[in-house]
């Protein structure tokens, strides 16, 4: 059996003590006549893997099983291909999203929505995660990735992207219509960009005066730095702009969530794509408080589509493999601009 170099977690811990260890596992092999296998080139660094390493969210499950190699945005090249594939050939490149597979059978899959397949299998919560050299995926789950594209360019996409483009996507947007997004990271950077495709409004709220600076330079109208004193922040707000029309939320914090449902109009609409708890709701407001994760296939295909031709910018930060620990810890101390990105 041929082997390969991963990041292994076998125990949740806190990154500061490094639990990931650089192991030599067996290399993932076609098992089924429509899978590819792909010789990784770049994976994304997710503050939702820094979650499920640290143990904070053992709770709704994540990581189901150790040991595990996380990592859930991968881009590589094809070098294997099933009896049955047609999609793909070998050399052709591919990228996959935190969506590894599901069972094409069930409503949410008849209805183009696979991402919400109860029965789906996740990247990065088995050993089978981009922290590695190869991985497998069937066809109907991975997405072309152009030529030109460079693979840590391309590799975020596949999740901070498709989700970014997914929220601002559900926050309803239209011309001039005015949205805050609440958190400028990997996502968030991303999430400026597609609302502006989209001829929105962006108001950018951070902790951190450079992702402030990253926001206003991709496009933000303002931004402003976001206050722990939810009343000096939103007499600010409505000062400089009045009420949003609508808001997004990828800052992890309750307090952020509540502050943003506080800073949209009545009947305005807050979408949520962090996990915590729900801040008190006032229903005669007429607001609208919705969820959002990744996206189908489909949804992929159009994030691609639109990077490539409108050249949106990833901002990245890359890390050898073996440096996964680092990547992770300097992501928790806000020291990476927005996208860390593993290159095996």
């Amino acid at each position: 059996m041929e082997k390969m170099r991963a990041m292994v977690l076998s125990q949740c811990a806190k990154i500061e003590t490094n639990p990931l260890k650089l192991t030599e596992i067996d290399r993932h092999e076609i098992k089924r006549p429509n899978e590819i296998l792909l010789k990784i080139e770049a994976c994304g660094v997710c503050h939702s893997q820094l979650h499920g390493i640290e143990g904070d969210w053992q709770d709704i499950g994540i990581p189901p099983a150790l040991p595990t190699v996380p990592g859930h945005e991968v881009v590589g090249k094809v070098v294997e291909i099933g009896d049955g594939v047609t999609k793909f050939k070998v050399g052709d490149r591919a990228g996959i999203t935190p969506l590894l597979e599901a069972c094409q059978k069930c409503q949410y899959c008849k209805e183009g929505k696979e991402y919400l397949c109860e029965s789906s299998i996740i990247l990065g919560e088995s050993t089978k995660g981009g922290y590695t050299e190869y991985v497998t995926v069937t066809e109907d789950f991975a997405t072309k990735v152009p030529e030109s594209m460079k693979a840590e360019y391309a590799a975020p996409l596949f999740c901070a992207g498709i989700t970014a483009y997914k929220a601002v996507k559900a926050a309803d947007p239209q011309t001039h219509k005015k949205i805050g997004i609440f958190g400028i990271g990997g996502v968030g950077h991303m999430a400026v960009q597609f609302a502006k495709v989209e001829n929105c409004d962006v108001i950018a709220f951070s902790r951190s005066q450079n992702h402030l600076d990253v926001a206003k330079r991709l496009g933000a109208i303002d931004a402003m730095k976001f206050l722990e004193n939810q009343e000096e922040f939103l007499s600010k707000l409505k000062e400089k702009h009045g009420t949003l029309d609508a808001a997004i939320v990828f800052a992890p914090a309750d307090k952020v969530t509540d502050t943003a449902i506080k800073s949209v109009k009545k009947g305005g609409l807050i979408v949520i794509a962090t996990v915590g708890e729900n801040p008190p709701f006032m229903a005669f407001e007429e607001k609208t408080i919705r969820g959002t994760l990744i996206g189908s296939t489909k949804d992929m295909e159009q994030v691609i589509k639109i990077c490539d031709e409108k050249n949106l910018e990833v901002i990245t930060q890359t890390f050898p493999l073996e440096d996964a620990n680092i990547a992770l810890k300097k992501l928790k101390d806000s020291e990476i601009d927005a996208r860390g990105v593993l290159m095996p």
